[in-house]
């Protein structure tokens, strides 16, 4: 909204650097990878109050996998683990909304009006993933005038993951945050290495917070 505002009031001083990632795409790059261990997912729930969850159907169809939503608040997350956990166990594979009081199977259509209006789908590299195609957004060409990536020429520039970090192995469920060699030394909140460091909802932050001193072989 903030973009169309500022092209609409003609504000011009004014730019963003998109990074957005879509959801689906994701989910089906980790379930159809050879090596794939994940038997689950709890669903964002701040994400499907606008994109509802209609697009994880055919996924939970396709690959047999439960696709719970889940809100925030401790309840909410142990709701959304129960129902993943009853489902599993009694060997089904669908969506389920453990959110309703916030979400609802189609989403905000008026917002995803304007978002199809400002964006343009794409592929994007996920860090510790790599890329995984049409599984972004852009800024459509007719607000392109306002992307800080082309305004100032930094469209081309690429970082370089540090080799000691595993999140990617972390993201697809292979291995657990403490087996992961950097974990806890090298890699911390306050320098993290990767992406499931970097964000306080990351597995690895979670791990070195409240689970460090577990060890491997009691969680393996």
């Amino acid at each position: 909204q903030a973009v169309f505002l500022a092209q609409k009031q003609n504000v011009r001083n004014f730019s963003l650097l998109v990074s957005h990632v879509l959801v689906p795409p994701a989910i089906e790059a980790i379930m159809s990878a050879p090596d794939n261990r994940v038997q689950g997912f709890l669903a964002a729930g701040h994400v499907c109050s606008v994109m509802g969850y209609w697009e994880y159907e055919p996924l939970a169809a396709r690959y047999h996998v439960p696709i719970v939503v889940t809100g925030f608040e401790p309840l909410d997350v142990l709701l959304g683990i129960k129902l993943a956990v009853q489902q599993l166990e009694s060997g089904r594979g669908e969506v389920e909304n453990a959110y309703a009081r916030a979400v609802q199977r189609e989403g905000n259509r008026p917002a995803q009006q304007l978002m199809a209006d400002v964006f343009e789908v794409c592929d994007r590299t996920w860090r510790g993933i790599g890329t995984i195609p049409q599984s972004g957004w852009r800024l459509s060409d007719a607000y392109r005038e306002f992307d800080a990536a082309v305004r100032f020429s930094v469209e081309h520039v690429r970082t370089q993951e540090s080799p000691l970090c595993r999140s990617g192995e972390v993201l697809r469920g292979l291995i657990k945050p403490n087996q992961c060699e950097a974990f806890g030394t090298q890699c911390t909140p306050h320098k993290p290495l990767g992406a499931t460091m970097v964000s306080s909802e990351g597995a690895c932050a979670a791990y070195y917070n409240y689970g460090r001193f577990v060890s491997v072989e009691s969680i393996s």
